[in-house]
């Protein structure tokens, strides 16, 4: 969904108090900065569950390579 599509919330939020004057005086847009950073963590915490759901399926996978190796082995032309 485009950025400027997406309903916005207003939330309150807390920052050190220097770092917010100073970002102010640099004439930067908080509200940008913070969505840009809460996509960011949002997108690590989606990908970091993703794993840790699919977890079993990897070891499982590692297992049957341990045993069988690759599929393609026998097939490489390097």
């Amino acid at each position: 969904m485009a950025r400027d599509a997406a309903q916005r919330k207003s939330r309150t939020v807390s920052a050190r108090g220097d770092l917010v004057t100073e970002a102010e005086t640099l004439g930067m847009d908080l509200s940008e900065i913070f969505e840009q950073a809460l996509e960011r963590s949002v997108r690590t915490a989606r990908q970091e569950r993703w794993i840790a759901d699919n977890r079993a399926a990897f070891d499982d996978y590692d297992r049957f390579v341990e045993r069988h190796g690759m599929f393609s082995a026998g097939k490489r032309l390097f």
